[in-house]
């Protein structure tokens, strides 16, 4: 599959079905906050895809391969002193993995962040252990800016949180 394969857009009702079976999946979910639940219900998706939905512009999008959503990607503006920044996240179907879907788009939702918003700076938060997420950041243009040790707490264990940044004006 070629990295074009893929496409950005809104999510949609009609998207509950294919995300609850893709997101039900502890290979992602482990790497996500606890407001990515695994199990991933019917409820859940309900839920996210109403959030996903009602904000103008849109800045929570599906990632489309072949007319299924098969993952999601969002901008979060932040507000008050940290105003000039947003945060990026992101995630992709397991079976998707390794197909360069996932750097296309960082590269894509990046580009519309910097064109939709007045922010000078896109950051975006891997657990220490997501490896592959940390390199798909790196590779798409990212920096780490920092490592706090141990200030996470998922799945019973403490986990180191990385802090990656691209800006405006590289």
């Amino acid at each position: 599959m070629r990295k074009t394969d893929f496409k950005l857009r809104p999510w949609e009702m009609n998207d509950l079905d294919s995300l609850v079976h893709h997101a039900n999946n502890f290979n992602i979910a482990k790497f996500m906050t606890d407001g990515f639940p695994y199990p991933y219900t019917i409820e859940n998706g309900k839920t996210f895809i109403a959030f996903a939905m009602k904000d103008n512009p849109i800045h929570i999008f599906a990632i489309d391969v072949i007319g299924k959503a098969v993952g999601g990607i969002g901008i979060h503006p932040q507000t008050d002193i940290h105003k000039k920044n947003a945060e990026l996240g992101y995630w992709l179907a397991e079976p998707f993995w390794g197909q360069g879907i996932i750097s296309s788009a960082i590269k894509e939702i990046t580009d519309f962040a910097f064109k939709t918003y007045d922010i000078n700076r896109v950051f975006a938060r891997p657990f220490g252990t997501n490896a592959a997420s940390q390199r798909v950041l790196e590779k798409s243009g990212f920096v780490l800016e920092a490592r706090f040790e141990k200030t996470l707490f998922k799945n019973g264990e403490y986990l180191d949180e990385l802090v990656y940044a691209i800006r405006r004006n590289k």
